[in-house]
């Protein structure tokens, strides 16, 4: 195998990408500018020294804790709870949200090995305990999977008083992922979350 060939099937294996699309872009950087070439490669080759998860709500960040984290500015009283660190982006994308952020690091799935152990759920209840937080926005993807989660995170902080626990409300497509919604959806979803349980 060829290493043209090797390009073409290392990127076919990025989610949303075929084999058609994988040729086209390595053709693009095979006849393009080498030294774009080498940026990239630059890139790619320090990604996982520079980027990792914070230490705080868990998205992707190159200085711990996070900007989002660190913003005096937000409103600390809130946190909206999302699958993936790409969800932040997509919540952020919207301006409509202001409070902080925890990634739970995926959704609860039998089918993949996937359970409740296995998310940064524990955290999550710490944070709620802080006395600072009064309500949490469950913004897992409208799945089987994001709504068991939703149910399940729910279910765990029944037992703090003064935190509401609301979810996104109706807009985002079942099925669909937050990193793929647009804006005013997203926007027209954060103003009419509904509560999940406990709480205020």
């Amino acid at each position: 195998m060829n290493t043209l060939e090797q390009l073409i099937r290392s990127i076919s294996r990025l989610p949303g990408l075929g084999r058609k699309s994988a040729t086209r872009i390595a053709y693009h950087i095979l006849t393009g500018e080498q030294a774009e070439a080498q940026r990239l490669a630059a890139l790619l080759d320090t990604l996982h020294e520079t980027i990792h998860r914070c230490s705080v709500c868990g998205s992707y960040t190159e200085e711990d804790p996070c900007g989002v984290c660190t913003d005096s500015g937000r409103d600390r009283s809130t946190i909206c709870v999302v699958e993936q660190p790409q969800d932040v982006a997509a919540m952020e994308g919207s301006h409509e949200y202001h409070g902080l952020y925890h990634v739970l690091g995926g959704v609860i799935s039998p089918i993949e090995g996937v359970g409740p152990g296995d998310l940064s759920v524990g955290a999550l209840i710490a944070r709620a305990r802080s006395g600072e937080v009064r309500e949490l926005i469950i913004a897992t993807n409208p799945t089987v999977e994001g709504d068991t989660t939703a149910l399940y995170v729910a279910q765990q902080l029944e037992g703090i008083d003064d935190v509401a626990v609301t979810r996104l409300a109706l807009g985002i497509p079942v099925g669909g992922d937050l990193e793929y919604t647009d804006r005013l959806t997203l926007a027209r979803s954060l103003r009419g979350r509904t509560r999940l349980g406990g709480g205020l």
